[in-house]
């Protein structure tokens, strides 16, 4: 018999995935089909750092394991979709997400698992903001212009 599961912790890491020209990688989610984002995922411990989730989760979600990892020093609370609360625990309802972005090669191999993910797509990133079921997800996406033309 296997282990129950942990626990969720409610600090997670968004990670949207573009190349120099702002295409932004879309991947469809197993679990609600037609609902389409970039990555995300939460801390595994408690002392994990956010840049080591962020290429975890990326490396996880998508094969990809290289590029340049940017973090927006900003995060983003949220309350948690009712469908999604029991892998928290018991009366948590809110999470903080932190927002990062990874700048690819056009041509990057992207191999989904597919306990996750069930399609992906390269968009215009206008597109894909209009695409993402998440609210902060499409904020972070319309952010991307203005975020990639500063220095980092």
């Amino acid at each position: 018999m296997s282990e129950p599961r942990p626990y969720k912790i409610p600090r997670s890491v968004l990670v949207v995935i573009h190349t120099p020209a702002l295409e932004v990688l879309m991947i469809e989610r197993a679990d609600d089909p037609g609902s389409w984002q970039s990555v995300t995922g939460s801390v595994d411990h408690p002392d994990e750092a956010l840049a080591q989730t962020a290429r975890r989760e990326v490396a996880e979600e998508t094969g990809i394991t290289g590029g340049a990892l940017r973090d927006w020093q900003l995060h983003y609370d949220y309350e948690i979709y009712a469908r999604y609360r029991h892998r928290y625990a018991p009366g948590v309802t809110h999470n903080t997400e932190h927002v990062f972005s990874l700048c690819v090669e056009p041509g990057t191999p992207v191999t989904l698992n597919p306990r996750e993910h069930l399609a992906w797509r390269w968009l215009p990133w206008p597109e894909a903001a209009e695409l993402c079921f998440s609210p902060s997800n499409a904020r972070a996406i319309r952010r991307l212009p203005e975020v990639t033309a500063a220095p980092p």
